[in-house]
């Protein structure tokens, strides 16, 4: 069911609303102007935008794909005219605690239930200063907004804007896009055309900043008002006459016109009539506007270049605009059929041709994507299967907000998440607009996902995968010493159980050996794990459970340390407290319990998991670790450890050790540290399938400082110096030693 009601007066403003358990609010400017400037009549929306129409249905059909057990999931959407009044009044009756459709004014004696609206989730705004508005106001009430279009870097502030989410990256990327673009052509002046709102204002201003900072001259920054029209106003058509008077008369190599979709047409139609031949750069905004683009005498404007949202196809919608929307019936979709559709002197194929033709690609998919991402939130948080909701559908905007905040899946071979900022893991295209290798009787198509357009094929090839594969030369290598390390310590572990019972197995923590080189064994194992193509998520489990093992090697350490302290009265006053350590199994329970726990909450919270990221040719695939936290934690609680164990065995040098333990295990110790030390910032910043590589050979140093150091010269005294094997070597060596220092020794005693 869908239902129309007008506002407002006697003037109508289009709604669409259908039923349901929950609710998904709607905002889309379906006319392009309002006449709030131009005139004190009552307040009208004028230019009818098939483009935005087509959005809101692109909604309504995604809803309609939803599939949750006995959920039925309503819409309530308003034209907001792209205006910001107008979309406060629609958004404060999304907020009502009460989905009757017959009441669509806010009396003055209205009271609200802010914090627990009908409305559980809003989409929109398209323009980023109605978005701006929209999203102080259903924070209120903890309502989450999923912007399609509004790019505005000052809504990823989590401080003014915790509520807001969108499906188009932010302009703090696509500024950077437009600086690296500039410096490949080596263009060395430009001209920035924003506008007085917040997203040609805070686009330019950033413009500005980051040009500044790569000595790129910029010859003028033109800002238009907020509403520029040349429509019986002569202000705004002096304005432009003096835009073009400055495009015309600079030696600026490039123009950016950083502002909406409807001033750059204003521009572009009077750069057109003036015969104004420059290169343009176009912001998301306009860059793929069908209205501009199929202008007559486009061409004599000059070359166009434009960022646009990584382009896909809504799964058959343009199967279901080409049926006449099989069937559907919604308010704003019978508002077009009787209002604008008939104006069309077509048949009826030719119209649905001619409305398919204004099908984007990129915020239709944004819409889209929105909705898949609010489905994925529901069936968390009702904890959904195919076939049942554990949950019912009552819940409050905040826990749907959560839950959203944490989606992670994967649509057409593309991540889909939410970083910190709520903004999205997807990026920017940059298209041409007049240049075509085609000639008349060929048709250009989209290359699908997972596949490029080379310029010497008239054909998609397929991206390469690219990542550490089992061929590969660093593979080999790094398998070949994973295989050597392997069997090192396995024989290790052969001598260690033969002379078990030898003083220098006891020196180096008896039975605790065998658990330190358990752990060594684990941590080449587990080399073979950042190897090969990632596509579940036991391929990413190579850190946290590296971590477990390098905790545990790390506590046998630091336990045969205090044993060997303990063999000496080296400090008096300390000799009390140390000797409530010497619990060497209660000690590694601890030290490694820790760790123990921060890893099984790592694996539980947040995995690493499975990460592909297309780019130009290939598609890489690698483990991704965000956020860092447990990853930082990790390291740093190891480091720490190894940082301990080196004080210790850095004091430890002056006893009187025979098989300079505490000398070899400061070397091993200092490896350890200063290595990882290193391996934090390149793994950091490297990026690339060589990533994995830099951790398995940060694992296999670690692995091997320690087995080289401290436990190879142990096994080099079994074998060559047997003699050193035996207690009165040690009694003797003793007692040198403290002779040495002139201390008379009656009788020696050796801890071990």
């Amino acid at each position: 069911m869908s239902v129309f009601h007008s506002s407002l007066g006697q003037n109508s403003f289009l709604r669409a609303y259908s039923p349901g358990n929950i609710i998904i609010g709607g905002l889309f400017p379906i006319h392009l102007k309002t006449n709030r400037t131009n005139t004190s009549a009552p307040l009208s929306c004028s230019d009818y935008g098939l483009k935005t129409f087509l959005h809101s249905q692109v909604m309504i059909y995604a809803i309609n794909k939803i599939n949750l057990p006995n959920i039925t999931i309503g819409y309530d959407i308003y034209d907001t005219c792209g205006d910001v009044g107008l979309a406060l009044r629609a958004t404060l009756q999304l907020l009502k605690n009460q989905s009757d459709p017959e009441s669509c004014l806010v009396s003055a004696d209205a009271q609200f239930k802010l914090l627990e609206p009908k409305t559980k989730v809003v989409i929109g705004e398209r323009y980023s200063e109605v978005s701006i508005a929209v999203a102080r106001l259903v924070a209120l009430s903890s309502v989450a907004q999923i912007s399609y279009a509004s790019t505005s870097e000052l809504l990823s502030s989590k401080f003014k804007f915790p509520t807001f989410l969108r499906t188009v990256p932010s302009d703090k990327y696509q500024t950077r896009g437009i600086i690296e673009l500039v410096k490949i052509f080596h263009w060395k002046t430009v001209i920035i055309v924003g506008s007085d709102d917040e997203y040609g204002k805070y686009g330019s201003d950033s413009l500005q900043d980051n040009f500044n900072k790569k000595s790129i001259c910029i010859e003028c920054v033109h800002i238009l008002s907020a509403d520029f029209t040349t429509n019986n106003n002569s202000m705004d058509q002096t304005e432009l006459n003096e835009l073009l008077e400055k495009i015309q008369n600079s030696s600026a190599e490039a123009i950016i016109i950083f502002t909406k979709d409807t001033n750059a047409e204003i521009i572009l139609e009077a750069a057109i009539e003036h015969r104004v031949n420059r290169t343009w750069i176009a912001s998301d905004a306009w860059s793929s506007s069908p209205k501009i683009s199929a202008m007559s005498d486009i061409k004599l404007a000059g070359e166009v270049f434009g960022f646009i949202y990584k382009q896909k196809e809504v799964p058959g919608f343009k199967d279901h605009v080409m049926s006449m929307f099989n069937g559907t019936n919604n308010t704003i979709l019978r508002d077009y059929q009787t209002q604008h559709l008939l104006s069309l002197n077509k048949s009826e194929e030719e119209r649905n041709q001619y409305l398919a033709s204004y099908i984007d690609q990129d915020e239709s998919y944004g819409i889209y994507i929105a909705v898949r991402v609010i489905a994925e939130g529901l069936r968390r948080l009702l904890k959904c299967n195919d076939h049942l909701c554990e949950r019912s559908s009552s819940f409050t905007a905040l826990e749907l907000l959560s839950e959203i905040q944490k989606v992670n899946f994967t649509e057409n071979n593309t991540q889909i998440y939410f970083d910190s900022d709520g903004d999205p893991s997807l990026g920017y295209d940059i298209v041409y607009w007049n240049r075509s290798d085609c000639n008349k009787n060929s048709t250009c198509k989209h290359c699908e996902d997972g596949a490029y357009s080379h310029p010497k094929e008239n054909t998609c090839l397929k991206k390469r995968d690219d990542y550490l594969d089992w061929e590969d030369p660093f593979s080999i290598i790094l398998s070949s010493l994973a295989v050597v390390g392997i069997i090192a310590t396995v024989v290790f572990a052969v001598l260690f159980a033969v002379y078990l019972k030898t003083p220098i197995v006891k020196a180096v923590g008896g039975y605790l050996c065998f658990l330190e080189l358990f752990s060594l064994v684990a941590g080449f194992c587990l080399t073979f794990t950042f190897i090969g193509k990632p596509t579940e998520k036991i391929h990413c489990v190579g850190v946290p459970l590296f971590g477990i093992a390098l905790t545990l090697c790390n506590s046998c350490i630091l336990a045969n340390l205090l044993q060997i302290f303990l063999g000496f009265k080296f400090d008096l006053k300390a000799e009390s407290w140390i000797k409530k350590l010497n619990k060497p199994l209660v000690v590694v329970t601890i030290i490694s319990g820790i760790q123990l726990g921060l890893s099984v909450s790592w694996l539980t919270k947040e995995p690493p998991h499975p990460d592909n990221k297309s780019l130009d040719y290939t598609i890489l695939y690698n483990c991704k670790i965000e956020p860092h936290t447990y990853f930082i934690a990790m390291l740093v609680y190891n480091t720490f450890l190894g940082l301990i164990c080196f004080l210790f065995a850095y004091k430890g040098r002056q006893l009187p050790d025979l098989y300079k333990n505490a000398s070899l295990i400061t070397i091993s110790m200092l490896l350890f540290v200063v290595m990882w030390i290193i391996f934090l910032p390149i793994y950091l910043t490297l990026t690339g399938k060589y990533q994995p590589a830099v951790q398995s050979a940060a694992i296999l140093t670690s692995c091997f400082s320690i087995l080289g150091c401290h436990l190879a010269p142990k096994c080099y005294i079994m074998l060559f110096r047997k003699e050193l094997n035996h207690e009165r070597a040690i009694a003797e060596y003793i007692r040198k030693f403290y002779e040495q220092k002139g201390i008379s020794v009656v009788h020696s005693q050796c801890h071990t």
